[in-house]
């Protein structure tokens, strides 16, 4: 089996990797590999096998589980102190703590809870569009896309209003992380970031509101529930999972429709469509391209192909979301693709715990775009759009656009 050497981080790469992929199903699902940091990483690339993995308790989450302390002081790079609260967030860790913090917040991410934030999601979705017509061009991106999930998930972390710009330039970076060097560039932002969410937490403990971030202050003052740590962790987490995803989604996504002009009048003419387009771009874009990184607790198998313990691998959602033996036709864009089982969001106990909301957010998005603007063209051609550079998330760095207003605005 040949080791290869890839810079899955790379913004050349993240244009069109699928090609990549597909070649990787076919001749080698299984795949070791050195990223553009130097290390060695095991890509797991059919659908079947990237299903299975998710659910596999053989892997870890936590790292720290499957190295003794020794090898973690040989093996793990350095981080400094004021970082490792970051660590202890939900998504790195393994039951029994994932269970105990996934509960804290699974009441907030409830489909009933969020279709309560339907209202200010239209309402702010069409303030935005308002200033785009106005101005006859936009960044889809920054201008639309980032503002959205950005606004909805400081409102419910009770982030102030002045604070979020701010707090969008730090998940950029936080985000943005390739290599060892990546993360030595991106401390001082870091450091701001933690000083940020520190001075957000003892408000809170002073002056408690009605939002998350409060619920969980209060979790914490009950004792044995979250730690100092454990409570920066989530809110970090939180806060970048709970919109840079939707971000990827409504910008990405809306890329592909102009992309494609038939399927987005058609979508224009049917906004019924609006579920299952969403759920087709989610499997299409894959807007979280590699799951969060597993390490093998034992020697594991799959396809025949055994990968050592303490191993690190990356589970492919964008590869499995285009797996033929799973999709049919699946590099082709089927607006009403039903059924249509993607990983976009996971699987298993790490299955994404913001997928209500992040789902809601881009058909309010999407559809409040298709009904303001009679004309979306792109401002630049096509091969002139910038990726993000990163491995986890695959997403545009702006996505200039031309827009007419329709003659009047449609009756939802």
């Amino acid at each position: 089996m040949s080791v290869e050497t890839c810079d899955l981080s790379a913004p050349a790469f993240k244009r069109d990797p699928y090609p990549f992929y597909a070649r990787l199903r076919a001749q080698e699902p299984i795949k070791p590999l050195i990223q553009g940091d130097g290390r060695l990483v095991w890509l797991v690339t059919r659908y079947a096998d990237v299903a299975a993995a998710l659910k596999d308790d053989r892997l870890a989450k936590d790292r720290f589980n499957v190295l003794t302390l020794e090898e973690q002081k040989r093996h793990l790079p350095w981080m400094p102190g004021f970082v490792r609260p970051l660590a202890k967030n939900m998504l790195d860790q393994d039951p029994p703590n994932h269970t105990r913090l996934r509960a804290l917040v699974q009441k907030a991410f409830t489909a009933a809870y969020v279709e309560k934030l339907r209202g200010r999601i239209e309402s702010y979705a069409h303030e935005l569009i308002d200033g785009m017509l106005a101005r006859g061009s936009a960044d889809l991106l920054n201008d639309f896309a980032l503002p959205i999930p950005l606004r909805i998930i400081s409102d419910m972390m009770g982030v102030p209003a002045q604070d979020r710009r701010r707090f969008g330039a730090w998940s950029k970076k936080a985000v943005s992380i390739s290599s060892g060097a990546d993360a030595l560039l991106v401390i001082p932002a870091f450091w701001r970031f933690l000083r940020f969410m520190r001075g957000l937490i003892r408000l809170r403990h002073r002056e408690p509101g009605d939002d998350l971030l409060s619920d969980l202050v209060r979790a914490e003052e009950a004792g044995d529930r979250l730690s100092e740590d454990e409570l920066l962790g989530m809110v970090f987490l939180l806060l970048i999972a709970g919109h840079e995803t939707t971000v990827n989604l409504i910008s990405t996504g809306m890329l592909e429709l102009i992309r494609r002009p038939q399927d987005l009048e058609r979508l224009r003419a049917e906004p019924a469509l609006g579920r299952t387009a969403v759920e087709e771009l989610l499997r299409f874009t894959s807007p979280v391209e590699f799951a969060t990184e597993r390490y093998t607790r034992e020697p594991v198998t799959y396809l025949g192909v055994t990968i050592p313990a303490k191993e690190r691998l990356h589970l492919v959602l964008g590869s499995a979301n285009r797996d033929e033996a799973q999709f049919p036709d699946p590099d082709r864009l089927d607006l009403a693709r039903d059924p249509n089982r993607h990983l976009a969001f996971g699987h298993g106990i790490h299955y994404c715990v913001g997928a209500p909301l992040a789902r809601l957010e881009a058909q309010i998005a999407i559809r409040a775009l298709l009904e303001r603007c009679a004309e979306l063209k792109l401002a630049v051609p096509d091969e002139q759009l910038k990726w993000r550079k990163g491995v986890l998330l695959r997403g545009l760095r702006a996505l200039p656009a031309r827009l007419r207003a329709a003659e009047r605005r449609a009756v939802a």
